[in-house]
């Protein structure tokens, strides 16, 4: 393309993913109760990043900053940051899950079995529990989903179950397309 050529930039996801792009998040008709997203890429905690993470957010425990403290902890090293591994499988789900989404209604049961040390690979992959449009607003709904995150060795180290509000797709709006209801809970 030359300097006096015009080109169309196509600032909207809809139309981006037209074009080709890598689609990104689904609508609440794509979902269904019982599907298992293994999100990808996977991750690769650093120091580096465990650091700045603790500095960015104030905390400030020993147990992740200081190799001294650490080796005397039971875990005999650094750990990281619970929240930030529940931050980075929480942005790995974004693509799958929440890419579309309306807002984030809910975290619930956060729990972390396992430490996590820096160089742990991070896997993650979340569950659908339930899919339903909304009572009020036909143009959307709810999905839940249990996220697990295992490290490179295949030990559990965090889950959670999150709550999002999706768009319906506009074909189900304008042709009044159902959803398929459930629970597995």
């Amino acid at each position: 393309m030359s300097d006096t050529e015009s080109h169309e930039l196509i600032t909207d996801q809809a139309g981006r993913e037209a074009s080709g792009a890598h689609r990104y998040g689904r609508f609440l008709e794509e979902f269904e109760v019982g599907a298992v997203y293994k999100h990808w890429p996977a991750k690769t905690v650093t120091e580096a990043e465990d650091h700045l993470f603790c500095l960015v957010t104030m905390n400030h425990h020993p147990l992740h900053l200081n190799d001294l403290y650490a080796a005397q902890s039971q875990q005999g090293r650094n750990v990281v940051a619970g929240p930030l591994v529940y931050s980075l499988a929480f942005g790995m789900s974004v693509s799958d899950v929440s890419g579309k989404a309306i807002a984030n209604l809910a975290t619930e049961e956060l729990t972390h079995p396992a430490p996590v040390f820096h160089g742990d690979t991070l896997f993650a992959e979340s569950e659908v529990l339930e899919v339903r449009p909304s009572a009020s607003k036909p143009d959307r709904g709810v999905v839940k989903v249990h996220t697990r995150i295992y490290k490179q060795d295949g030990t559990l180290v965090a889950e959670f179950k999150r709550t999002v509000l999706v768009p319906r797709s506009p074909d189900a709006i304008e042709g009044g397309g159902s959803v398929v209801e459930g629970s597995a809970e």
